[in-house]
């Protein structure tokens, strides 16, 4: 048994808190953020006849927030529950807590006017102070958000009031502890607001990790990893982050749940599955125990160059379905290999044509020796040409860094942003084709050429994920512009029989389509749920319920 705590505290108290805050309209912090390179700039003028000349942005002690809705009696409520240090009206705590990092935010974020903001900022100490304010929300008729890393992409903590006169976002950064580690079982119990690199360092102080490492890894955290089912980018060895959970610890306005006796149980439906992907909508985990594992020892890399996108996924699939999966598996379409290329000049050196697939191997090394050799014997009878470990080393340190360039491209009047769904492998080519052509065919209508690239970064043995970035002018109005496509994007993903959302969670934005998704009893079994847990529908409105 052991208990490990970050230094985290709530900002309002005047102690440190070592959790990077991310700018208020972009994504992650100053220092992440470059000018771009002469070889982007140049392309962007040929493509789309910009000229690469960056706006100016506005500093945040400049932007306008809507007038706070608290009262008084409100604040003090709030605050005879986890003391008056740890409610927070402060304006640079409002901005930070005004919703996630999609393109669509950003572009919101920087219009002229008045921003959209929570009414205040709570920041709870333990699971019973969380139970304590659902309770007296409940009652007192306050909207909450819950509010983990701030990086949500589909609107998931956008401060929607609903029916109330009141939101205020629950940011569980203090809840930071890891409390249990179970080396015989291999678990550890980790509260819901550490970060991705928080929880990796105390799990590191025990010989451990959870290799759980998605896009938004530096930022996004332990509960919102559990609450939007994300899939990491070791996915191939690890599983996705609902693979990994054990347990889940829950507050409600209706009370707690504990769920997760065992590892697997037939005493009916498992309640996990219910409130992994429950977005904050049907309660706020608190805690979660997940399964860990030692530290690897050392790990392989590996590029392959394969000569179209189809012989490449064929490549995945024979990998994946033979159990030979390595701990990263990725292949990026010719048009993503292609920008790759003119990024960098080449890719590690290496000649590269068609398409690029990177793999990565962890562990004992005698587990990377054998699973290594039989994977590279697959994707070379598949088609794969090995190119050697470069171009593997030089994606894992450039991984975290793609919403970096997406903040820079917007910044001279590029529109970038993402699209992302599952098939079987049977589908996948009819899926890719579909989807890039409504992409194309939305952008082209409106008046602009668009690039539209994809990669496969998540495979099972019966199928895959579709990773879509777009790239295309901005019009006069970019978020009309991108919710077009978007819209174009998400019908032709349902009638080809994808997922709505892979990996990025429902929130506001993939809402619409949910109904498609599961169909209308399916929706009016999460309302039964909602109105078991919530009756008085206070937990983030307007999110991934029809």
């Amino acid at each position: 048994m052991v208990e490990t705590k970050q230094e985290t505290t709530s900002p309002r108290s005047g102690e440190p808190d070592p959790r990077p805050s991310m700018v208020w309209d972009a994504w992650g912090v100053p220092a992440g953020h470059a000018p771009l390179s002469e070889q982007i700039r140049t392309l962007l003028t040929q493509v789309f006849g910009v000229s690469g000349a960056p706006v100016d942005r506005r500093d945040e002690d400049d932007v306008p927030l809507r007038d706070s809705a608290l009262t008084a009696e409100r604040l003090a409520g709030l605050s005879a529950v986890v003391g008056a240090d740890h409610v927070s009206v402060d304006h640079r705590d409002r901005l930070l807590h005004a919703g996630g990092k999609s393109t669509p935010d950003l572009l919101r974020r920087r219009a002229e006017g008045p921003q959209d903001a929570p009414d205040a900022v709570v920041f709870p100490a333990d699971h019973d102070q969380v139970l304590a304010l659902l309770s007296h929300c409940a009652e007192a008729g306050i909207a909450v958000v819950p509010f983990g890393g701030g990086t949500s992409v589909v609107g998931g903590v956008q401060p929607a009031r609903g029916r109330f006169d009141t939101v205020i976002a629950l940011d569980l950064r203090r809840l930071d502890a890891l409390t249990e580690v179970d080396p015989v079982s291999a678990t550890a119990t980790l509260g819901a607001g550490l970060t991705g690199p928080q929880a990796e360092e105390l799990l590191a102080a025990q010989g451990l990790s959870l290799g759980h490492f998605p896009q938004s890894f530096e930022f996004a955290s332990i509960g919102g990893f559990a609450a939007t089912r994300s899939s990491g980018q070791a996915s191939a060895g690890y599983g996705r982050f609902d693979d990994m959970i054990q347990r889940l610890r829950i507050a409600t306005p209706g009370g707690t749940l504990d769920l997760g006796r065992a590892p697997a149980s037939a005493a009916g439906p498992d309640l996990r599955e219910l409130f992994a992907g429950s977005e904050g909508a049907l309660g706020v985990i608190t805690e979660v125990t997940l399964r860990v594992h030692p530290a690897p020892e050392t790990v392989a890399y590996q590029a392959w160059s394969f000569p179209d996108f189809a012989t490449g996924a064929a490549a995945l699939r024979a990998v994946v379905q033979a159990g030979a999966a390595p701990t990263v598996l990725r292949l990026s379409d010719e048009a993503e290999t292609g920008l790759n290329l003119a990024r960098s000049g080449d890719i590690g050196g290496a000649p590269v044509t068609g398409c690029l697939a990177v793999t990565t191997v962890e562990g004992t090394a005698a587990h990377v020796a054998a699973r290594s050799a039989e994977a590279s014997d697959l994707l070379a009878a598949a088609g794969g040409t090995a190119l050697g470990e470069t171009p593997a080393r030089e994606w894992e340190h450039g991984r975290f860094a793609a919403p970096y360039l997406r903040d820079a491209l917007l910044d001279v009047g590029i529109l970038c942003e993402t699209v992302e769904t599952a098939t079987t492998w049977a589908n996948l080519p009819a899926l890719k084709e579909k989807v890039t052509a409504a992409l194309t065919d939305s952008l082209s209508a409106q008046g602009t050429p668009a690039l539209v690239m994809c990669h496969v970064s998540h495979t099972y043995p019966t199928g895959a994920s579709l990773y879509f970035t777009v790239v295309a002018k901005q019009l006069d109005d970019p978020i009309d512009q991108w919710l077009r496509a978007k819209a174009a994007a998400g019908d032709a993903i349902v009638a080809a029989s994808g997922t709505i959302t892979h990996h990025h969670a429902v929130g506001t934005d993939h809402r619409a389509w949910m109904t498609g998704e599961i169909g209308d009893l399916g929706v009016r079994v999460l309302r039964a749920v909602k109105d078991a847990v919530d009756p008085a529908g206070i937990l983030n409105p307007g999110k991934l319920i029809p």
